[in-house]
């Protein structure tokens, strides 16, 4: 399977090793299908050169395993490169959306657009929820990486992604 033109192949793409040199350490696992990564990527592209949101639709299967069914792209409010609110409106959207179709916002993404694509101490102060999944997507290098975390008590654990 190859992405769309000027995007990195969902089988080998920019799920790069953490600029931490680390492993993930969460334990847990975010289920991506190709096409939830194609969209957002585009979208993160598409929004260059201000950071881009979007909000994760899917459903928990254990409490260390999330499967993405869909993706809703959101109005980064912020209107930055440097930090993002996800528009109120399409927060609500997203929850309708998941609710409609018998799942739940499982969490949200967002672009860095100049560093690593590791959450930043404004990203940990201010993520909402310890249950939800932290999609980061650095645009900083010629290809675009994506990673995941859990964001608990104040400290980020990387996750590990499957791209299916």
């Amino acid at each position: 399977m190859s992405a769309a033109p000027g995007l990195p192949d969902p089988v080998e793409p920019g799920i790069a090793p953490s600029p931490r040199d680390t492993a993930p350490t969460a334990g847990s696992v975010l289920v991506l299908p190709a096409r939830v990564y194609r969209e957002i990527l585009a979208a993160c592209l598409d929004g260059y050169p201000l950071g881009a949101c979007g909000l994760l639709i899917g459903e928990v299967e254990t409490s260390e395993r999330a499967q993405v069914r869909d993706t809703h792209v959101a109005t980064n409010e912020a209107a930055s490169a440097r930090v993002y609110t996800v528009a109120p409106r399409d927060m609500l959207r997203a929850d309708r959306e998941a609710e409609e179709a018998g799942l739940v916002l499982l969490g949200v993404w967002h672009s860095h657009t100049h560093t690593d694509a590791y959450p930043s101490p404004t990203d940990v102060a201010q993520a909402p929820d310890p249950d939800w999944h932290y999609v980061l997507v650095s645009l900083r290098d010629s290809e675009p990486v994506l990673r995941s975390y859990r964001i608990r008590d104040g400290h980020s654990e990387e996750e590990a992604v499957v791209l299916q």
